[in-house]
């Protein structure tokens, strides 16, 4: 009997490959995708990791200043500590130099101590070249080594180009990544207007001593904290985990409408081959085998689809990575693009949420199988139609369910209870679809009673809610995952847009060349020079200052900026809400008003009306002392998803007597033309011989630049709902083709009582149209409940910031409209088949 059943299984599947392969299919790319996702988000984890792990190298211990510069004159007290075995002093400044062609490279330089830095990062070590190298190169001040993305991004140039002065290649460094030049750490002092400033200090400690005891002993100012090295990895994980969280869950979807177009496809096979199975169990094989028997088919499609899924998706994992680099568009990782890195474990892993997800969508044609009746499925009766009272109930304790999970909070920062959530809402308002169907035709019927066909199809439908229901589901998934995409997305970019408005007061922007949060700024004279420029009716200095308010976490940026109060408001800084008084200060103590993103709120507790005290760690200064930090508002900040805090300038001049400014923000006289603005500030530069420490942008062209990084980050998510509507069609396909075929004798027996082939095509083209409008309309409805979702829970608790929710009724109405017209076309070339003489002949099958 085993062996009779694989051969009519494998018989199936051979001689119905198109059915089945659509199946494989879905499966296929479900895998594909989530699997490439996967390994493309693996692969750039830990390329970075790794490229930060050589440049860091392996200390026991780093020493940083939470905000600013390390006081160089600290490496002395830790290297004469007995616990320190070495102390290496390191200074990053993030700048450009300029390639054979003249054209700018952005680049990171490292200044390092030759001496000591083997020993903690063997990869920083510089390896003097050239027919004229010298070993003390590696104390030039004009001596530079570069990385091997470097010398390929430069093109092996000889000499470099760099704000500080003329620099010539000396050799090279190992260290993988981005580019990146190393030299003595005293010559980049000086080079880079540094004297006297470190980055950090990295420690080896002498064999026994502890880190604890050691750092006790060092006692360290409140302002330099101590990180170790698994903190720093922590640091790279975090800085993207909820992209890449997100991204995996978005190829899920693939997988997830993937199941019931295998459902649709098993429900297809079951359906047509109704009377072996009847015949089947009248020979003895019971419902339990015959349950098995589909499971078995089901899992078998699964395991084909699976394993050309992990095929595919390691060919579009290594395709998307030398196109689109690690980040999938996102911009979390920089450099150059990294190797595959391909897991057995990961593959095996997906390819059984393939076989898994075919299983699922098996699940139900098996079990309708395996309570089919014998007898009368043998005469083609088939089985009574489902008791759904049950069923409802169960659907909507789900969809209870699910609005009870969308309030849970974030388990690690990811919104997992909200992923479920979502889960449940689909499944839960797919298995409601009969009640909503049936309501909805209950309404529809009387208006089309003195209509023939349009009667025919819509009794038969509000009779077969199930089925209708069943026909529908796949693009119901499909429709409902692509119009929350859309909404989101949508919302998204209409709350950036309206964002860069409020933080982009100015139409001018003067820009420090290279800097990257507080590594460049603007000369001293210049600043001066560009406020006396005729046309220039204000010039406000902005800076951004790194501060590491959490070892574990990425720094939170610190934005000093003149802050002018309008009514209700902040210029240029969009609040939620009102901003809030600050308290009488006590005696002996200073209140300084901050004004804090929404991702502070969530990460550090930050809220409006409360005291950041962890803020006044970052301030070494004697000035500072006695400064509290009043939280007076909150505002929305979509450019540092980890945080960031604002304060006017003047306190933080104040504060750390530090008057320097990264950008200025230039307001123009009425008068004024920005073109001729630019020209005499060009001018100004060339007189100070500062032109190449400065770029100019517009306000126009930070907004299209910005909506331009928006739309690429986004564009993989245009690109897994473009294959959730694909598969949710080839679901609509194979459904009304499981319908149609299903009823040849209904249709032999229409056209025995007088209906013409044409009119048979009419009801069945008809009841394609009410069913994939009321799919379209289900899929809209619970689209918009998972946008809800999507937009008030998972964005917030993933990125930290919030939006306003924006409905593109133009976008959903055409996605409906398409939607339908295409289940329309694929019922009526289903039932080009179904209203053949195959139909006539079927109904003398019971003569």
């Amino acid at each position: 009997m085993r062996a009779l059943l694989s051969t009519f299984s494998m018989q199936e599947l051979r001689h119905h490959p198109w059915r089945n392969a659509s199946a494989v299919v879905a499966v296929m790319l479900g895998v594909a995708l989530a699997f490439a996702v996967h390994l493309i988000n693996a692969s750039a984890l830990a390329e970075f990791s790794s490229a930060v792990s050589s440049v860091n190298g392996q200390p026991d211990v780093s020493l940083r200043a939470r905000q600013g510069p390390l006081d160089d004159r600290l490496l002395e007290q830790v290297a004469a500590h007995p616990g320190v075995a070495l102390a290496s002093p390191v200074l990053e400044v993030a700048t450009q130099v300029l390639d054979a062609r003249g054209q700018p490279v952005q680049v990171k330089l490292l200044g390092v101590d030759a001496l000591v830095v083997a020993g903690l990062s063997p990869a920083l070590m510089p390896v003097v070249e050239g027919t004229d190298a010298k070993r003390l190169d590696l104390f030039a001040p004009d001596a530079v080594f570069l990385n091997p993305a470097a010398s390929q991004a430069l093109q092996g140039a000889s000499g470099l180009q760099v704000p500080g002065g003329a620099l010539r290649v000396a050799g090279r460094v190992t260290a993988p990544g981005a580019p990146l030049l190393v030299m003595d750490v005293a010559a980049a002092q000086e080079r880079m207007a540094r004297a006297g400033q470190l980055s950090r200090i990295d420690l080896r400690l002498a064999p026994g001593a502890r880190t604890d005891e050691v750092l006790t002993g060092l006692d360290l100012p409140d302002h330099v904290i101590a990180q170790r090295p698994e903190q720093s990895g922590e640091r790279v994980s975090n800085l993207s985990r909820a992209y890449r969280v997100n991204l995996t869950v978005l190829a899920l979807v693939a997988l997830f409408t993937g199941a019931f177009l295998v459902f649709s496809v098993l429900s297809l096979s079951v359906a047509r081959r109704q009377p072996q199975f009847a015949l089947l169990g009248v020979l003895g094989l019971s419902g339990g085998e015959r349950l098995r028997l589909v499971l078995a088919e089901s899992a078998l499609l699964g395991l084909l689809g699976s394993a050309l899924g992990v095929a595919l998706g390691t060919a579009l994992a290594a395709l998307a990575l030398r196109l689109l680099g690690g980040d999938l568009g996102g911009g979390y990782f920089t450099g150059e693009s990294p190797p595959l890195l391909w897991s057995p474990l990961a593959a095996l892993v997906y390819g059984l949420l393939g076989v898994a997800a075919s299983v699922v969508g098996g699940w139900w044609p098996a079990r309708a199988t395996a309570r089919m009746a014998p007898a009368l499925a043998l005469k083609g009766l088939g089985a009574p139609a489902p008791r759904g009272g049950r069923r409802h109930a169960l659907a909507l304790a789900l969809i209870a369910l699910a609005a009870a999970l969308a309030w849970a909070p974030p388990v690690a920062g990811i919104p997992l209870a909200a992923y479920v959530s979502v889960g449940l809402l689909l499944v839960g308002g797919i298995a409601a679809l009969p009640l909503a169907v049936g309501w909805l035709l209950d309404w529809i019927a009387p208006h089309v009673s003195r209509r023939t066909l349009p009667l025919l199809a819509v009794e038969r439908s509000r009779r077969l809610r199930e089925t209708a229901a069943v026909a529908t589901s796949g693009v119901v998934a499909s429709l409902a995952l692509s119009v929350a995409l859309t909404v989101m997305v949508a919302s998204f970019r209409d709350s950036v847009t309206q964002w860069l408005d409020a933080v982009l007061p100015a139409p001018l922007y003067v820009r420090s060349v290279g800097g990257v949060g507080d590594s460049s700024h603007l000369p001293d004279d210049f600043v001066a020079a560009v406020s006396r420029v005729p046309g220039v009716a204000r010039a406000d200095p902005l800076r951004a200052t790194p501060v590491q308010l959490d070892p574990a976490r990425p720094a939170v940026v610190l934005l000093s900026r003149p802050l002018i109060a309008v009514p209700g408001a902040m210029l240029g800084l969009p609040l939620v809400g009102n901003p809030l008084p600050a308290p009488d200060a006590r005696e002996g103590e200073r209140v300084v008003r901050v004004y804090v993103s929404e991702a502070m709120v969530d990460l550090y507790g930050a809220t409006s009306g409360g005291w950041l005290d962890g803020l006044a760690m970052a301030f070494a200064e004697p000035q500072a002392r006695g400064t509290r930090f009043f939280v007076a508002g909150v505002w929305r900040d979509y450019a540092r998803q980890h945080g960031s805090v604002v304060m006017d300038r003047d306190d933080f001049v104040r504060l750390t007597g530090d008057a320097r400014v990264n950008d200025l923000a230039l307001l123009l006289t009425a008068d004024a033309r920005e073109d001729e603005v630019r020209e005499r500030i060009r001018v100004e530069a060339e007189r100070l011989g500062v032109t190449d420490q400065i770029q100019f942008a517009s306000a126009s062209q930070i907004r299209t630049g910005s909506l331009r990084i928006f739309d690429r980050s986004f564009a993989v998510t245009v690109w897994l709902q473009a294959v959730a509507i694909g598969i949710g069609l080839f679901g609509v396909a194979a459904s009304f083709s499981a319908q149609v075929l299903a009823r040849r004798r209904e249709f032999g027996l229409l056209a025995h009582l007088g209906l013409t082939r044409r009119q048979i095509l009419g009801v069945v083209a008809l009841e394609g149209l009410a069913w994939t409008l009321l799919g379209a309309l289900a899929g809209l409805a619970l689209g918009l409940a998972v946008s809800l979702v999507l937009v008030h829970v998972v964005n917030p608790q993933s990125f930290h910031w919030t939006m306003d929710l924006v409905l593109p009724w133009a976008r959903l109405l055409a996605l409906c409209a398409a939607v339908v017209l295409a289940g329309t076309l694929t019922a009526w070339l289903a039932g080009q088949a179904a209203a053949s003489r195959d139909a006539v002949r079927a109904v003398k099958e019971d003569w």
